[in-house]
């Protein structure tokens, strides 16, 4: 009988197995899976492949059978990891593609109407949602998350601001933030949007992959993921979301004419694509799949985010920026030291005497923290190392 998710999370022998499809050089400790994820080896290949297969071939192949064949079947079955119809994806070349065409073409906006943002979007969001005042003369809203959060503190924070801000129409909402790993109570504050008629363009750039969900019963109508994080792929890929029944509320991307104004492609910009890249695909879900999917790499990062998080939680001289509700967690985590004003030092800290290798982040209300991300090539020893660490450092 195969073994479910939770289990499987801790069994390291299993995981070592997996992280063994994986080539990785010799250096420092990363923590800093949260940038981009690796490919296997068998889809380094393949990828390596298709560059020579295509380099090769040139318009031939891709003017005979890619566009017209490959393209449509690989599009098919990114529909069928989502569980959403075909119709309602259209691949772009990373989330933040994906999330700045929905913004710049949503077309229920009028001069007086507000766009609202908080602190915790993603800095490329944040530049386009203020783009919306200069262009469209809308009002942006901005609001600062309560911290530490918690899932009635979120929703509480977006309930009021729909309420006190009545000429609200449009928000994004990052799924997961990239500062902190904070995953957002999507569906209770999607509801609540949709009883004051706002609408949400969903940043799901880390959810797709370590996260189960779905759209339609999360109420979410516009989306942009990665597919170069979690799920495997080589880098340069993403993805675009539109329910079928909200398609006319985006236009098509600058008078886009390639496709149809029926067909969600013509919502991205018409551009030759990375092909060999692209022609991965088909092997990069048959391995997530064959990996446990979402669910199984979602209990083994959480496995492993909650080891440390939990071990160092009550140190003094440490704060753990995300909470301990696992509705709100995932593979990323934050912390900052509170006695070192400059958490950057404490990064440099960790890499010259510890070999583990984060990185900061700012831009959140809650100020400046280091961001720990463990991946599916991290073993449990790595996560003990960087426990060790922390505590000598919190020491000093």
């Amino acid at each position: 009988m195969p073994r479910t998710a939770a289990p499987l999370a801790h069994d390291e022998d299993h995981w070592r197995a997996i992280a063994r499809q994986f080539d990785i050089d010799p250096g420092p400790i990363n923590l800093e899976n949260g940038y981009f994820g690796r490919m296997t080896r068998k889809v380094a290949e393949e990828y390596q492949h298709n560059i020579q297969w295509v380099n090769r071939s040139n318009s031939v192949h891709v003017r005979q059978r890619f566009e017209q064949i490959e393209a449509l079947q690989i599009r098919g079955q990114l529909a069928a990891l989502l569980e959403a119809p075909e119709n309602a994806v259209a691949l772009t070349r990373c989330a933040s593609d994906a999330l700045q065409s929905l913004i710049r073409n949503y077309n229920r906006l009028q001069p007086g109407d507000q766009v609202l943002l908080s602190d915790l979007e993603y800095d490329t969001v944040k530049s386009a949602m203020r783009w919306l005042a200069r262009h469209r003369g809308v009002e942006v809203i901005e609001i600062e998350h309560q911290h530490p959060a918690s899932f009635d503190s979120l929703v509480d924070t977006y309930t009021s601001a729909f309420e006190r801000y009545p000429r609200l129409k449009l928000m994004p909402l990052t799924y997961v933030t990239h500062r902190s790993g904070l995953v957002m109570p999507v569906q209770a504050i999607a509801a609540a949007a949709r009883e004051h008629q706002v609408d949400i363009i969903l940043d799901g750039a880390h959810a797709l992959g370590q996260i189960e969900f779905d759209l339609p019963q999360l109420g979410i109508a516009f989306a942009g993921f990665n597919l170069h994080k979690w799920i495997g792929a080589p880098l340069s890929l993403g993805f675009i979301y539109i329910h079928p029944e909200r398609l006319e509320d985006i236009d098509p991307d600058m008078g886009e004419f390639h496709f149809p104004t029926d067909d969600i492609r013509a919502r991205t910009p018409y551009s030759t694509p990375n092909i060999p890249a692209l022609m991965t695909l088909p092997l990069v879900f048959e391995e997530h799949r064959a990996m446990g999917g979402s669910a199984a790499k979602g209990a083994r990062l959480n496995y492993l985010r909650a080891t440390w998080t939990e071990a160092v939680r009550e140190t003094p001289g440490i704060e753990i920026l995300t909470p301990k509700d696992p509705r709100l967690c995932c593979a990323i985590s934050a912390l900052r030291f509170t006695r070192h004003a400059d958490q950057q030092a404490l990064v440099e800290r960790l890499l010259r005497d510890y070999n583990l290798f984060a990185v900061t982040r700012t831009g959140a209300g809650f100020g400046p923290c280091i961001r720990i991300t463990p991946g599916l090539v991290t073993p449990l020893e790595h996560i003990q190392c960087l426990i060790r660490a922390l505590g000598e450092l919190a020491n000093q």
